[in-house]
């Protein structure tokens, strides 16, 4: 690293949001000092798992015991396991505290969770930046969606985002790559349940932002249906930070890259109400770093961009800088899911998938749309697939020896589920707060958490088995069985909120740049911005809000308005 410790711009975080905003600020000429808590991955060379198969694991994968003795968080569902151990951040060296339980998945290395999301690519439609304002519920987005529309098209092209043109209000179609194809029985589906109901519900193939098209300008190539992304994708196929935004943002000659920095508060000069820089914690050698800049993105994903905030300012606000609304930290949402239905379809004996597509079909969100009206405010959408049962199927004709040889040479029967997601109305009673009793390995205080579902969302859940079960069956599918699955706050790993946009400084934390209210060279363009959350997966939102941030941040430098 340069002993030049002043920048342009500094960016906190590199996963999606954070590479983003590296791309942006150094392609339009900013000298961008980009800080990682983690380690670095270099894109191909250290996705050491990407070429392996099931047998070279010593466990085959699973996790052992030593893992779930030592990780009760990430134990709690799939992200313990042998394939992608390491990549997810260690409860041990990064603990929090659950006053009601939340399950925090994070990702401390170069990359983020851009490495191990899951891809799915929707704008949010013009009724969700209007809803709290209709409904009275949390603040009014201070934007609208005509406001974001230029920039959700600006990033999906870059990104590379392929989908199919439904011409839907509920989803705005975006610029699309060619789509991946729904299988045969997910199209027989689709359009029973098109008729069955008049053409009010859909079923679509999944928007996923995986390239169906090679992009040999950015050194990527088309998805390879490998399903090994949590794994790193050496062809580019999907994106992420190391594979699109970081490598643009690298070609400029503007950006410094520096892994185990550890941000620890944000420098604030009372005087001139600014920012000044960052005070950074070196994560190997304990030492202590100030970084100085014009303008600071916070981009630690939505809890960490928090927790910076907390930690900085204190001697002029107790709560820490963006504080002063009484909202930082307030408001905390996620999408609700683990609930649906399934069920047997009979017939398509003859017919098979090839490949490993990395998307499933959607069903856009119907309830409390239109004419339709429920008991509950918003709404959900499911995510889901058919397939052919595989060799480890229930079957007790099954046997030893010939039998068995027989049996598994044939695919089972096709089955068809579907998962709802669900939206989390912001409540200012669901926040984050720090807890100084508890430290990190570094010494660090850490997030506490109350926070969870509320009567809303439970009255929405039974919905979300019983309609698609209905649909189910109204198209054919037999068998059919609904589940609600155990569910807390943070599962779906939308985490949204605690720094929340507006139109009031007595009511946000964010103007409608992404500004903080109390340091205007301040921005948070990730999850923590969001005001509501649709029911919609909310990565692509972020990639527009951080474009359209640095795009003004830009200019108000030039104007000395920061």
């Amino acid at each position: 690293m340069s002993d030049n410790y002043t920048y342009d711009a500094i960016v906190v975080g590199s996963g999606i949001s954070g590479g983003w905003a590296a791309k942006e600020l150094t392609e339009k000429g900013l000298k961008v000092l980009m800080l990682e808590r983690g380690k670095n991955i270099e894109h191909v060379k250290d996705y050491i798992n990407a070429h392996k198969g099931p047998w070279e694991y010593p466990h085959h994968g699973r996790p052992t015991r030593e893992m779930k003795e030592n990780e009760p968080v990430l134990r709690r569902d799939y992200p313990l396991n042998e394939r992608t151990w390491g990549t997810w951040a260690s409860h041990q060296e990064s603990p929090y505290v659950e006053k009601e339980r939340f399950d925090w998945y994070r990702a401390y290395n170069v990359g983020g969770r851009s490495l191990l999301w899951g891809r799915q690519s929707y704008r949010l439609n013009r009724e969700d930046f209007m809803a709290n304002g209709k409904e009275g519920v949390g603040t009014d987005w201070p934007i609208r969606y005509e406001d974001l529309a230029d920039w959700y098209s600006y990033v999906e092209k870059f990104a590379g985002i392929s989908g199919s043109h439904e011409g839907l209000d509920v989803i705005p179609d975006s610029e699309f790559l060619p789509p991946m194809p729904l299988n045969v029985v997910e199209k027989d589906i689709a359009a029973r349940i098109k008729k069955a109901y008049g053409g009010t519900r859909h079923l679509v193939i999944g928007r996923t932002a995986h390239l169906t098209e090679s992009r040999p300008e950015q050194n990527r190539v088309q998805c390879q249906y490998r399903a090994r992304c949590w794994l790193g994708c050496p062809y580019g196929g999907y994106f992420s930070t190391q594979s699109a935004t970081l490598p643009a943002a690298m070609a400029t000659g503007n950006l410094t890259l520096r892994p185990f920095s550890i941000v620890k508060e944000l420098i604030y000069d009372k005087d001139t109400k600014r920012v000044t820089g960052v005070e950074v914690l070196d994560a190997e050698t304990n030492q202590t770093y100030v970084f100085k800049s014009k303008i600071v993105f916070l981009n630690a994903s939505a809890l960490n961009s928090t927790w910076v905030l907390m930690n900085s300012a204190n001697d002029i606000w107790e709560g820490g800088l963006g504080s002063s609304s009484g909202e930082l930290g307030h408001n905390l949402m996620d999408h609700h899911f683990r609930v649906g239905a399934a069920g047997e379809i009979e017939g398509y004996e003859d017919k098979y998938t090839y490949g490993r597509r990395p998307t499933g079909f959607y069903v856009p969100r119907f309830v409390n749309w239109g004419d339709d009206k429920r008991d509950y405010l918003r709404g959900f959408g499911y995510q889901g697939s058919a397939n052919r049962q595989g060799v480890y199927r229930d079957n007790a004709e099954m046997g030893i020896g010939a039998e068995l040889k027989d049996a598994i040479t044939e695919p089972g029967p096709w089955r068809i589920s579907a998962t709802a997601f669900g939206e989390v109305l912001p409540d200012h009673r669901n926040r984050v707060y720090l807890n100084s009793e508890v430290k990190d390995k570094w010494g660090l205080p850490v997030l506490e958490f109350d926070a969870k579902i509320r009567e809303n969302e439970y009255k929405m859940r039974k919905d979300m088995a019983n309609e698609m079960a209905e649909m189910f069956e109204r198209s054919g599918v037999k068998n059919v069985t609904t589940y609600d699955n155990d569910y807390a706050l943070g599962m779906g790993i939308h985490e949204m909120g605690t720094a929340r946009m507006g139109r009031d400084p007595k009511s946000s934390v964010l103007n409608a740049h992404n500004q903080v209210w109390d340091a205007p060279n301040v921005f948070v363009t990730d999850g923590a911005a969001m005001t509501s959350a649709s029911c919609v997966n909310p990565s692509l939102t972020y990639m527009a809000l951080t474009a359209r941030a640095a795009d003004f941040a830009v200019e108000e430098l030039k104007r000395g308005n920061i």
